[in-house]
């Protein structure tokens, strides 16, 4: 059975341990818990107001919208969406304490939303770019092809320079730019409608792609298993049901009895803001565990497989994935725990031939020195905030794709993956094409 404290509850002992942390629920909410009349209170009624955060936890959890229909664990709203005439998604930054939808008609807006993490997650990221790259054909006062390709080119150079390391923006706004520069119609209008539909397209795809990778995934995971799971890797990250966690929904529909061991994440805590929220409303055990903790749970038998997403995976297998993700691959082999990386196929990056070669983006060391707005470092503390780091494919057991397990030698496996995928992409794209005739 997994592995799990005597008599304690998973679901609720969870809600409480992350309730209990202000970065949990946003140093605002905290400030506003936790002081009366301008005073720090104390032990007592600071006990109440972590049991008023507990509350409004549950709370949020029962009203997360569910209006359009998701191929995922259950009904829920896409991470990014059309509607309106506008890019709209859910506002990442502010879960759990808040449920946001933003929503963008500028190309500059929507880079603005991937660069400050509104949207993040290599597949979520990869749609919002497709959706970018619709509105500018949309929004642009363009009256010719040649116009609108110009306009096209702008957007696509705005768009990938918000994030440099997942290559599923890029991928997306290629696609979309080879559409345009391809495609013969008669009218700008009719290249517009195609344009729209091809980001649709790429959306719908993405839940299909995560279904069939979580099931493939799903079969190297054994009933009973204790999972350790990096950042956030679920429908927040995707369009939909999600890359890593969309393999532990899939074991949950099998019926498999899994935990979960969820690390914070640090600096930007993806795994307890969201990848705990994600499983609470799933309803699958889970324990909530600080980034130091996952090396004692390997060394003492408690973490069976180790899972994760990635943002770009090189020709030769290395993965470049959230910050802390090698170490974990590293202690994992120490102790023999087989690693796996859920991706799709977009995710792959055949034109570089190693893990040395993948831009590494560094962000703001405010991300680091502090939390919820308030510092825990010294005021002027130098920084380094690498985003990402990179896994040598050595430490890798397997790649999951839509289009099945990668095992090594991975640059015969990924590319065989990467021209599974690009066939069926053509295929789907004529189907369609027909159709509409």
């Amino acid at each position: 059975m997994p592995w799990q404290p005597a008599g304690v509850p998973v679901f609720g002992c969870m809600v409480w341990n992350a309730a209990a942390q202000s970065s949990w629920l946003g140093q605002k909410d905290v400030a506003d818990e936790t002081t009366c009349n301008g005073r720090q209170v104390g032990a007592p009624e600071r006990s109440i107001a972590l049991l008023a955060m507990c509350r409004r936890a549950f709370f949020i959890l029962a009203r997360y919208p569910r209006s359009k229909p998701s191929a995922g664990y259950g009904e829920s709203m896409r991470t990014v969406f059309w509607e309106d005439n506008k890019v709209k998604m859910i506002d990442q930054r502010v879960l759990p304490a808040e449920f946001v939808i933003a929503e963008y008609d500028t190309v500059e807006g929507v880079a603005g939303a991937i660069r400050d993490m509104v949207v993040r997650g290599a597949p979520a990221i990869g749609a919002t770019g497709a959706y970018g790259m619709a509105l500018a054909a949309q929004i642009s006062p363009a009256n010719d092809r040649d116009g609108l390709l110009n306009t096209l080119r702008a957007a696509k150079e705005i768009l990938d320079q918000a994030r440099p390391t997942a290559v599923n923006l890029n991928w997306a706004t290629t696609r979309l730019l080879e559409l345009a520069e391809h495609t013969v119609l008669d009218n700008v209008a009719d290249l517009r409608s195609a344009l729209l539909a091809e980001a649709e397209a790429i959306a719908d795809e993405d839940v299909e792609i995560n279904r069939r990778m979580g099931f493939n995934g799903a079969e190297l995971i054994p009933n009973g298993a204790n999972l350790l799971h990096h950042c956030n890797t679920g429908a927040l990250a995707a369009v939909d049901f999600g890359t890593a966690l969309g393999v532990i929904f899939a074991c949950q529909e099998q019926g498999k009895q899994i935990h979960v061991w969820v690390d914070e994440t640090r600096p930007r805590l993806q795994g307890a803001r969201l990848t705990a929220w994600e499983l609470m409303r799933a309803e699958i055990p889970m324990h909530l565990i600080a980034d130091n903790a996952a090396g004692h749970l390997m060394r003492t038998g408690k973490v069976d497989a180790v899972i994760f997403g990635a943002d770009r995976v090189a020709a030769n297998g290395d993965v470049a994935n959230k910050i802390g993700t090698y170490k974990l691959a590293v202690v994992a082999q120490e102790n023999q725990i087989p690693v796996y990386a859920v991706v799709p196929t977009s995710t792959i990056d055949l034109s570089l031939p190693d893990g040395d070669h993948i831009p590494i983006e560094e962000r703001d060391g405010r991300e680091v020195s502090h939390i919820g707005g308030e510092a825990i470092a010294p005021e002027g503390v130098p920084v380094y905030n690498p985003a990402f780091d990179v896994t040598p494919h050595r430490y890798i057991t397997a790649i999951v794709t839509e289009e099945g397990v990668c095992r090594p030698p991975f640059t015969e496996s990924l590319r065989q993956a990467k021209e599974a995928a690009e066939t069926r992409v053509q295929a789907n794209r004529k189907a369609r094409a027909q159709r509409k005739a």
